[in-house]
């Protein structure tokens, strides 16, 4: 029996064994590939989605465990009209290789959405889990900055 998912603020059936862990239903059920695969054990990132705004790493939880509504970092914006957070990410050239980029994305806008003006100390606890082989952490915390100021004055 196909297990119902909204993903983006679509339901979808997706027909695929419950012990399947959310990044391959996405990618290969849904053919979302903005969510990456890097590690496979959770602790890099590369694979953040939100469940209910919380920023969870998708190859960690099992389709059957999904708890909520799926945010992928295609739901944030689109071509046309990019999320605040992306469009701060492209103004300060956050991404050099731009692996980790839609985890690192999706982790900093859960963060916004929970604390919508972040100190430093606070964008360096959450965005601890999400790794940057390029090491472009000093560009993602100005971004995140950035983002937050332009959310207060929307």
């Amino acid at each position: 029996m196909p297990t119902r998912l909204t993903v983006n603020g679509t339901a979808h059936d997706i027909d695929l064994p419950d012990d399947v862990p959310l990044l391959w239903a996405l990618r290969d059920g849904l053919g979302l590939t903005g969510t990456k695969f890097g590690c496979g054990v959770a602790a890099c990132g590369a694979c953040t989605v939100q469940i209910d705004g919380e920023a969870v790493r998708s190859c960690s939880v099992a389709l059957a465990d999904v708890w909520g509504e799926v945010t992928t970092i295609e739901g944030l914006g689109t071509p046309e009209a990019m999320a605040v957070i992306q469009a701060a990410w492209a103004d300060h050239q956050v991404a050099q290789c731009g692996y980790c980029q839609s985890g690192q994305i999706m982790q900093a806008a859960a963060l916004l959405a929970q604390t919508p003006d972040p100190t430093d100390q606070q964008i360096d606890d959450a965005m601890m889990g999400n790794l940057c082989r390029c090491g472009t952490y000093p560009r993602i915390r100005a971004a995140i900055h950035d983002a937050a100021t332009r959310l207060q004055e929307a």
